[in-house]
């Protein structure tokens, strides 16, 4: 089987399972508690964005994935991480602007465009024998995350 459409199917089949467990246990619960609250664990989640660091590791990813994709993949979600573990830290201070000003809005919109731009910028490029052992990343945690910005999306509204 070709390895794009091996590719296709991963990541659309985790992005349809990661959307049901959002649907069924996630949304659920959240939409009981504060907002604060509620976008608390899920912040969580992407301040381990750190890892897409990997994509500028030698060994982890082959010596020919190109840096136009690899330095914004890498930096974007230190990026996305180093802003919502700011976040987090201000909606655990209690801090009413962390929710009600644009702090969180500020982490979710450059989190999910950095996402949808690697995304793209991967498939343009053709990157899929290139990722190594970073494969992983775009088929199972990009949908989990791509969710769960949606979720703090939907909080926020």
């Amino acid at each position: 089987m070709d390895s794009n459409l091996i590719f296709a199917i991963s990541f659309f089949w985790s992005l349809i399972v990661f959307g049901l467990i959002g649907k069924w246990y996630v949304i659920p619960h959240l939409s009981l508690l504060p907002c604060a609250t509620a976008l608390t664990p899920l912040l969580i989640l992407h301040s381990f964005r750190h890892i897409g660091m990997v994509f500028l590791v030698p060994g982890v990813v082959s010596s020919t994935l190109p840096t136009p994709f690899a330095y914004p993949a890498a930096y974007g979600d230190l990026l996305a991480a180093v802003l919502a573990f700011v976040a987090l830290i201000a909606l655990r201070l209690g801090l009413r602007w962390a929710v009600a000003g644009p702090l969180v809005w500020i982490f979710n919109l450059v989190g999910t465009v950095d996402l949808l731009y690697a995304l793209f910028q991967g498939t343009q490029l053709g990157l899929i024998e290139q990722l190594g052992a970073a494969y992983f990343i775009p088929t199972i945690a990009v949908p989990a995350l791509l969710v769960t910005h949606f979720l703090v999306f939907r909080l926020l509204l």
